[in-house]
């Protein structure tokens, strides 16, 4: 009973976590700040827990992949 209890207790503080992260970077966006990094980080927190995220993350990486690849580069 208590080992159920423990882990819904991290799930949910995971996802406490996790969204809190990832709403700061969404808001970094619009505002000055590496949003760059830490919408990531908040979907790495995520994808401890949670499948979604983890299929969000990994997209995320094949997309950030296909930039590199493509020889874009962002100029200053």
């Amino acid at each position: 009973m208590i080992i159920k209890t423990l882990k819904q207790f991290k799930k949910i503080l995971t996802a406490i976590v996790g969204f809190t992260v990832l709403g700061i970077g969404i808001i970094m966006i619009i505002t000055p700040g590496p949003a760059s990094l830490v919408i990531p980080l908040g979907l790495t927190i995520l994808a401890s827990e949670f499948l979604w995220a983890k299929k969000v993350l990994e997209k995320l990486k094949e997309k950030v992949q296909q930039i590199k690849n493509s020889g874009y580069k962002i100029e200053k």
